[in-house]
């Protein structure tokens, strides 16, 4: 067996829909330190360019957290304090060694570096999944391209309704991505660093010399190539509650894609299958929808997640006790979920194969009465409101009883002799402005 490249990112054993995944590295316990070492780092590198420290302290710092710290003695150790941050300064001050160690985390909190540290990780795992985004977005502007004018069923309330055709759905679904992939790039955009001390006053900078300790965030975030902050931001949760919205509406927006996706895929449908089924334990006959679940199980579980880190919203004080810490892992796991769903979602759209056949016969379906809309409006001038709906009411009775088809029995009236009937009674032409709106949304970019 192959090991995870990654054994800090968790086998995956109960997470089949990150494991794997770059997601899934990206938001591991490594990929955290790293971003944690990074964080420190950065903080030493800023107050030296403003004059604070010596650049042989910004040398040692940068080169100290480089190295290797054992995450896992880091996460026992942080019992104590009630996060890694307070052991991993220890570790990282001794690393760097007797003449600089004093420059390590000067000024800052642990909330600083931690708050710091998941704004990289958010910042790195949301640049794999707009890579993602972007692979899904394509692909279904392909099918609806290609299926522009494949005419299907319409369902509203589970029954057929009237004619769409399947492009004018991808086209939908490209819509909702596209949606996802700004909301995601914003967000991406706009994350900040974090700097406050002690309880967000910027206090202790002043007191190590610094002249104006407001420009130190803007230096701490260039470094760090985030945003710099307007205020330190310790029970000021805006961003991440915009991250938990982001992260939650994509969950959705790939939710919607593979919900359709499984209804189209079901036995008695068959309209779409995915490209790689899964097999089943029990029946060997099984193509199972797999990556269209992962996904749809992540759309579920999405919004409880973001509703934990809105709750967070409500932060005592100028520091928190129990709310900050709530967000650790709800945070991640919703990156993980939304990383892992997106890259499903690429593979299921890419590999989707579309039936145009079947869905021309399941138009059928219905004797004709899926036109019946149609019928009505074009009915009523000729024979009039009134006996055009007791004619199709009739008719629609006799099709079902007779198993004869709605176009056959209006054919044989004589009120419509000079009535082209087919015309009226294909479902193909009547998809209304389908082709146009799927153009139409075919032109966002």
């Amino acid at each position: 067996m192959t090991p995870p490249s990654d054994p800090s990112a968790g086998t995956g054993l109960l997470g089949p829909g990150w494991a794997g995944s770059p997601a899934a590295s990206a938001t591991s316990d490594t990929a955290y330190l790293r971003a944690l070492l990074d964080a420190e780092a950065a903080l030493t590198r800023a107050q030296a360019a403003l004059g604070l420290a010596p650049a042989g302290a910004a040398d040692a710092v940068t080169r100290a957290a480089a190295g290797g710290f054992d995450a896992r003695s880091l996460a026992e150790r942080a019992r104590g304090g009630g996060n890694p941050v307070i052991p991993l300064v220890a570790d990282l001050s001794e690393a760097v060694g007797e003449e600089y160690g004093p420059y390590v985390h000067r000024g800052a909190t642990s909330q600083d570096i931690m708050d710091t540290a998941t704004m990289l990780v958010a910042v790195r795992t949301l640049d794999l999944v707009l890579a993602d985004l972007a692979r899904t977005e394509q692909a279904l502007a392909r099918l609806a391209a290609e299926h522009r004018d494949t005419a299907m069923p319409g369902r509203t309330l589970t029954q057929h309704a009237v004619p769409t055709t399947f492009g004018l759905k991808a086209a939908g679904w490209r819509s909702l991505v596209l949606d996802a992939r700004d909301r995601v790039t914003r967000v991406r955009e706009s994350l900040p660093a974090q700097l406050g001390g002690a309880a967000g006053t910027l206090a202790a900078f002043s007191a190590y010399g610094a002249e104006d300790a407001t420009a130190l965030p803007a230096a701490y975030a260039r470094e760090l190539g985030l945003e710099p902050p307007l205020l330190p931001w310790h029970t000021l949760r805006t961003p991440i509650a915009d991250l938990a919205a982001a992260l939650a509406f994509t969950a959705g927006a790939l939710g919607k894609v593979a919900a359709d996706v499984l209804t189209l895929c079901r036995t008695e449908t068959a309209e779409v299958t995915e490209g790689g089924g899964g097999g089943s334990s029990a029946m060997p006959h099984k193509a199972n929808p797999v990556r269209s679940t992962l996904v749809a199980a992540a759309a579920r579980r999405a919004p409880q997640l973001a509703a934990t880190l809105y709750g967070s919203l409500v932060a005592e004080d100028e520091r928190p006790p129990g709310a900050w810490h709530a967000e650790w892992e709800p945070l991640r796991e919703l990156l993980r979920l939304v990383g892992g769903a997106a890259r499903d979602a690429a593979e299921t759209t890419e590999g989707l194969r579309v039936h145009p056949d079947v869905m021309r016969a399941h138009l059928d379906l219905t004797h004709g009465l899926i036109v019946s809309e149609r019928l009505s409006a074009e009915l009523a001038p000729l024979l009039g409101r009134a006996r055009a709906r007791q004619l199709l009411t009739e008719l629609a009775r006799r099709s079902y009883a007779e198993g004869r088809s709605l176009g056959e029995l209006l054919a044989e009236e004589p009120e419509l002799k000079e009535t082209e009937v087919a015309e009226l009674t294909d479902p193909v032409r009547y998809t209304g402005s389908a082709g146009a709106l799927t153009d139409r949304a075919l032109e966002r970019r």
